[in-house]
């Protein structure tokens, strides 16, 4: 999906990671993040959300949660760091890393909430009067006054399978009244997923529906007499996307791939974020005339579809055959063989944390010095 672009915005990237694969510091199955390049990422996004007025906290869960990045992405004046799921959250937690925002696509679980409280998280997202009340209680408790967000929805919206939640319009001036009479809790604004969405036929990304009920919910939300202190519309948080959420009045943007480029914008390699991240794999073996690359790193969103192939010094371009998605990514296929043992780069739009794959961290790439600052798991672990 991004192999041109990573051609044209980062070969450097590139060479260091078949550097590093034959000095045997890292291994197939591996994800190589070019951190110069990701940092530079960051500064932009930072100068252009600053430009607009809106706050940024950075979504990890692509990268593997990694906790090295997460505390720069802090450092250097990212607002919070947003833990996707309760998991995430802890592994966070066990570095020392704040968590701004929790519970827009996982609720915080009941017997995780103390924990999560007492960490005083700047927002957590609810969609049920359950979970409000169950957080109220703990905050009690805590002698705490815990800010929510208001995750909101309405027919017609774009919802993903297993991700569909929310306060429904029509019954969210109930659940707002309901709310306000519970103690240490308060309403502090809303949110939806996904509020930004690209359009392949356009190539461009475009407002969904879910941006317009948010707009609506708020509107609603202020009409109970509640401040709106957060507007949160996450999903394709880029450079490109900040004028329009914040001509809406959006306040707080999640950008997670336009650290790494991997933005499905930037396919051509002509967005201002550029690819800092890439998979490294090496040729397995032969069968019925195709070769088969060491997996662990598929990801069935990812649009893989070609790869590069390393012989005799020289990159050559290779069909990545589909993947049945029924079965466990050992290998994956390209056509044609080609020499085992020879590394394999592509480029795709992965989310980390669902994968098996180890994460490197590599410094001074741009500068033409590259080095492995250090090697994770797909959860954050760093290997010693």
């Amino acid at each position: 999906m991004f192999l041109s672009a990573l051609q044209k915005q980062n070969p450097a990237l590139i060479e260091a990671a078949v550097a590093l694969w034959q000095q045997g510091k890292v291994l197939p199955d591996t994800y190589l993040i070019d951190l110069d390049q990701l940092w530079e990422n960051a500064r932009l996004l930072l100068a252009v959300a600053k430009q607009y007025g809106l706050k940024l906290y950075a979504m990890p869960k692509q990268i593997g949660h990694n906790p090295y990045i997460c505390q720069k992405l802090l450092d250097m004046g990212f607002a919070g760091i947003v833990a996707v799921d309760f998991k995430e959250a802890n592994q966070l937690y066990r570095h020392r890393v704040p968590v701004a925002h929790i519970g827009h696509l996982v609720q915080p679980p009941l017997h995780l909430l103390p924990k999560i409280l007492a960490e005083k998280p700047e927002v957590i997202t609810v969609y049920s009067l359950e979970k409000a009340q169950q957080i109220s209680a703990v905050a009690a408790q805590q002698n705490y006054t815990q800010p929510l967000l208001l995750k909101v929805y309405q027919p017609g919206d774009v919802l993903y399978p297993g991700q569909e939640a929310g306060f429904a319009l029509d019954q969210l001036v109930d659940a707002i009244a309901h709310i306000q009479q519970l103690p240490n809790v308060r309403i502090v604004g809303a949110t939806h997923f996904p509020c930004m969405l690209f359009d392949q036929a356009r190539q461009e990304t475009l407002a969904t529906p879910n941006l317009a009920t948010l707009l609506a919910g708020k509107a609603m939300i202020e009409q109970q007499g509640v401040p709106v202190e957060q507007l949160n519309a996450p999903s394709a948080s880029s450079c490109a996307t900040f004028p329009l959420l914040a001509e809406h009045g959006v306040t707080h943007a999640e950008p997670g791939h336009a650290l790494t480029g991997t933005i499905p914008a930037n396919q051509t390699g002509d967005q201002p974020e550029r690819i800092a991240m890439l998979y490294l794999s090496e040729i397995s073996h032969h069968f019925a005339g195709n070769s088969y690359f060491f997996g662990g790193g598929y990801y069935r969103r990812g649009h893989l579809q070609q790869a590069l192939v390393f012989t005799g010094g020289k990159a050559q371009w290779a069909e990545v055959l589909p993947t049945d998605d029924s079965s466990i990514d050992y290998c994956l296929r390209l056509a044609g063989q080609w020499p085992i043992g020879n590394p394999v780069i592509s480029c795709f739009r992965t989310q980390i944390f669902v994968t098996r794959s180890d994460v490197a961290l590599v410094a001074g790439i741009q500068s033409g010095s590259p080095q492995l600052v250090a090697t994770y798991d797909s959860f954050g672990r760093r290997y010693e």
